[in-house]
């Protein structure tokens, strides 16, 4: 316990939230804490076979190579090359947050994500996303990129009651994954930010070529709490 809290410590202090004053030692404390009793709870090898379980459980291999790329450039541009936390991402989110005096970005990559599908509540608290980073370490531990990222897209949810990809192209567009195109492709990813407003039957996205060319460094995609 205490070796992996000095660790998330040391990380979080080298790119300036200390100096920022937005995580404390008693927030990282009841992290690890929550962390702690959803594991016990449920351990992680658990809490992956049962979304794997799922009668809608869909390989890698079936979904659109689009849907796939566009995810990675929206949610974890750098998915690849982190161990489960970005803290380039987390650093510009909090720019951004103290900009915006609210938590509006929480620079959270794809398998903190799987780690707050899998285990938490959505609430917007620093103690959930530091519950979050100890999952996401365990879980890149684990298992390798390409079985997070399926994961990921199986257990999303898309709104209107629609949870994993395969239930999101059958219901928004009755196709299969595989066959989504890249404007389908792109109004699933985006409907990610926010399923109840933006899911494809109430809202009409921008076009796709703006999505394609969109400046990535700015951050503004990348807005998982």
């Amino acid at each position: 316990m205490k070796k992996k809290i000095i660790v998330l410590i040391i990380c979080i202090f080298l790119i300036g939230i200390f100096a920022l004053g937005v995580f404390t030692a008693p927030t990282i404390i009841t992290g690890y804490e929550m962390y702690k009793s959803a594991i016990n709870d449920t351990n992680l090898e658990d809490a992956i076979n049962q979304v794997r379980d799922d009668e809608n459980y869909i390989e890698l291999d079936k979904i659109s190579d689009d849907y796939l790329e566009l995810v990675l450039k929206s949610e974890d541009k750098r998915f690849h090359y982190h161990f489960g936390i970005d803290f380039i991402a987390i650093g510009r989110a909090m720019h951004n947050n103290l900009k915006a005096h609210s938590l509006v970005q929480g620079g959270s990559t794809i398998t903190q994500q799987l780690a707050k599908n899998l285990y938490f509540s959505f609430d917007k608290k620093y103690e959930r996303k530091i519950a979050e980073m100890f999952v996401a370490i365990d879980l890149e531990k684990m298992l390798t990129k390409d079985e997070i990222l399926e994961l990921y897209c199986n257990i999303a949810y898309f709104g209107e009651g629609c949870y994993g990809i395969k239930e999101a192209a059958n219901y928004y567009y009755g196709v299969e994954p595989i066959e989504l195109s890249t404007e389908q492709s792109y109004a699933l990813v985006h409907t990610l930010k926010s399923p109840n407003n933006y899911n494809p039957n109430v809202y009409k996205p921008v076009a796709v070529h703006k999505f394609l060319s969109y400046d990535w460094a700015g951050g503004i995609l990348s807005t998982a709490i």
